[in-house]
């Protein structure tokens, strides 16, 4: 059964908001953000993890999947949405996750509105990226994304194209074939539209584009993961976004950033995608957001995720 969802009221017309599980009234509330030019249907196999128990509301985020006709000028307007989504749906400081790019919008929200959030869970995201000794933003997210990028302003005769395209990607590949790969294909699927020949990616290479602007050069945006004033936790992955591997963050990396020492670290091994699609992976992001919650919800469901 597709997720249920929402659609919120936001600059320039309506966000969509994933329902991505089934929880009591009452039960804790994450709200999941995705990465660059990814939607909502990252959070899936977390989100599993957490149905009965927990309300993971995942948006696509302006210029992605459903949200597509909605531009972004920077991960202000990113942040402008996911207040607008919790005054919008009533909620009381949920926790906010974020992959990648997502994770530097929920740094940044968590920085902007203190008031709304319980805690944040940072994924592989949040903390300023190694120098990619270009301020180029295309050549920058080549380096680090690849295929990914590419695929923007590429066509694609159908959706078996799509996932063959992306079943030759150096670390996604292998989770198509995995026990996540049905959730993978769903995903990806997600981000593809247009008729018959001339399908073609949902994500706008101009708001990629601003977004990423901001992850490399904006201060309020590089600051944010040094200011939060909710419990925090930071898990990033060993490897990278091609499967390198380096990640990219590293011990040494994250220790000369010098981030606040009640910040929660930890490594975990997968590549960058895998976080969210690995299943021994996905369980621990999942407990992570069960921890974040107690805080937040005051409530001990941890012995209860799948």
């Amino acid at each position: 059964m597709p997720p249920l969802t929402e659609q919120v009221p936001v600059d320039g017309g309506h966000l969509t908001v994933h329902r991505l599980t089934q929880a009591p009234a009452g039960a804790p509330v994450v709200v999941a953000l995705h990465s660059t030019s990814s939607n909502a249907l990252a959070w899936v196999p977390v989100a599993e993890r957490l149905d009965g128990l927990v309300h993971v509301l995942a948006p696509d985020m302006r210029g992605r999947a459903e949200s597509a006709h909605l531009r972004s000028t920077g991960l202000a307007d990113h942040v402008a949405d996911v207040h607008a989504l919790t005054i919008h749906l009533g909620l009381e400081r949920p926790v906010l996750a974020g992959h990648d790019m997502g994770a530097f919008v929920a740094a940044l929200a968590a920085a902007t509105h203190p008031q709304d959030v319980g805690a944040v869970v940072l994924v592989d995201g949040g903390l300023a990226f190694p120098s990619p000794g270009t301020l180029d933003i295309d050549e920058v997210l080549h380096s680090i994304i690849g295929p990914a990028m590419e695929r923007l302003s590429m066509t694609f005769e159908d959706e078996q194209a799509y996932l063959a395209h992306w079943g030759a990607h150096p670390a996604l590949g292998r989770h198509l074939s995995g026990p996540a790969g049905a959730a993978l294909a769903a995903y990806l699927l997600h981000d593809l539209s247009g008729p018959r020949g001339r399908m073609r990616s949902t994500s706008s290479l101009e708001c990629v584009r601003a977004d990423w602007a901001d992850l490399v050069s904006d201060p309020a945006t590089l600051s944010a993961i040094h200011t939060l004033q909710s419990p925090t936790t930071l898990l990033y992955a060993r490897r990278g976004p091609l499967d390198q591997p380096v990640g990219l963050y590293t011990a040494e990396r994250i220790a000369a950033a010098h981030l606040p020492p009640d910040l929660a670290v930890r490594e975990l091994d997968s590549d960058h995608y895998g976080l969210l699609l690995d299943p021994a992976v996905v369980a621990t992001v999942a407990a992570a957001l069960v921890a974040a919650l107690g805080p937040a919800s005051g409530r001990d469901i941890h012995t209860s995720v799948k």
